[in-house]
């Protein structure tokens, strides 16, 4: 099903809150739970862990349970956003990013969507929309803008995220990064996606490559101005290391050595939610250049 390679894009504008602290962040969620505690002697009870079991007293000449262990620590969550908006363009800039409810595709009759932020990192996104035209409605992300540098300046290009999503409709997680402008004639769009559900790319397959660790499937079309690395595997958090991804692109003849960075976002194409609330939730991005 196509997917339409042109979205709008809104750069970040000065910012009024830059490097601001994540205000109403929500709270760090406590930890899985922990195993249950052993039963005790006689009339005694085992503990149970949330950060680690609390032994059980034993009864009469009884000895307590075992401690159960503290499950791993949960993600942050937004509980209390400081940024809402239902506007189809709205966004808000934080920490040098720009988070973007981005619904770029208004002739595709689209649903209401609202995105409730934290921070840059923390934020999730509600949206309702069904499968007019199998085309992508909507891209909410956070971005952050460059100045076309040359990706041969860097060192070092990379970026950490963390998503959860509903498993109902058409969509795909994933990095959109733009080189060599952004969004113009002359640019190339690269997606990294990090979860596939009912989604398939632009273009062709035409290379399978192991980077990072990860397999992925790569298409492209024929003009080489769009290309997309789909995991053999969903990946709901992580790291990518989008360096080698562009070094490894231009290996192939596919991206010129002289290109520049335009832009990196992080996000959601929706095409379907199969006309019903579907939220999407992002709990951890960053990006680190050297």
């Amino acid at each position: 099903m196509p997917r339409r390679l042109r979205r709008l894009i809104v750069f970040l504008p000065v910012p009024l809150l830059l490097f601001a602290s994540a205000c109403g962040d929500g709270t760090q969620s406590g930890g899985g739970t922990g195993g249950t505690g052993g039963a005790g002697g006689q009339g005694g009870s085992g503990g149970t862990g949330g950060t680690g079991g609390t032994a059980g007293v034993g009864g009469t000449g009884g000895s307590g349970g075992t401690g159960g262990t503290g499950g791993t620590g949960g993600t942050s969550t937004c509980t209390s956003p400081v940024f809402v908006t239902s506007d189809p363009n709205g966004g808000w800039s934080d920490g040098g990013y720009y988070v973007h409810n981005n619904m770029w595709n208004r002739s595709a009759g689209l649903g209401p969507q609202t995105l409730y932020a934290c921070s840059y990192h923390n934020w999730y996104v509600v949206s309702n929309q069904t499968n007019s035209g199998g085309a992508v409605k909507t891209y909410p992300n956070v971005h952050k803008d460059y100045s076309d540098v040359p990706i041969s300046s860097f060192s070092a290009i990379t970026s950490t995220f963390a998503a959860t999503s509903p498993h109902v409709g058409i969509y795909d997680v994933a990095y959109d990064i733009w080189t060599n402008g952004v969004a113009s004639s002359g640019s190339t769009e690269f997606m990294i996606w990090t979860e596939n559900y009912n989604q398939v790319p632009a273009g062709s397959r035409v290379a399978t490559v192991a980077l990072g660790g990860r397999a992925y499937e790569v298409w492209k079309t024929s003009d080489n101005h769009y290309i997309a690395f789909v995991p053999t595997a969903v990946v709901t958090s992580g790291a990518v290391d989008i360096l080698q991804i562009f070094t490894w692109t231009m290996s192939q003849g596919w991206l010129p050595a002289n290109s520049t960075l335009g832009q990196i976002d992080f996000g959601v194409e929706i095409v379907s939610t199969n006309g019903a609330d579907a939220t999407f939730q992002f709990t951890d991005f960053s990006i680190t250049t050297n």
